[in-house]
């Protein structure tokens, strides 16, 4: 169910992706609250993002679930990918935006039918 999609303008090597698709995975599902068997990691490298004006080494997510998301869940959420950002790709947290989005049940499709 949770879906997070990742977009940085840096390339990505797979030995990295594979670490920031493990990492990411592994921090979705424990901060939410749903197993590893429903997390769904999607990571762009090399997309054009400009930030601030500049293209310096940036990142923006989006993450998609169907509850477990609210202010503190999402703020930690926030830090942590953010963290995985900078460890993994150097990217600075003050970057990275994230968006959250909460979807009802009927909305999020899985096995040909929605939940």
């Amino acid at each position: 169910m949770p879906t997070l999609n990742l977009f940085t303008n840096l390339p990505v090597d797979a030995v990295i992706a594979s670490d920031i698709l493990k990492d990411a995975t592994k921090a979705v599902a424990k901060i939410i609250g749903k197993p590893e068997s429903f997390v769904m990691i999607l990571l762009n490298g090399g997309v054009p993002i400009a930030f601030a004006g500049t293209e310096a080494p940036a990142a923006y997510g989006e993450l998609i679930s169907i509850g477990g998301l609210g202010p503190s869940v999402n703020g930690k959420l926030s830090s942590t990918i953010a963290e995985i950002l900078q460890t993994k790709l150097s990217i600075d947290s003050d970057r990275f935006y994230i968006k959250f989005y909460d979807s009802p049940r009927p909305f999020f499709g899985f096995n040909g039918s929605t939940f």
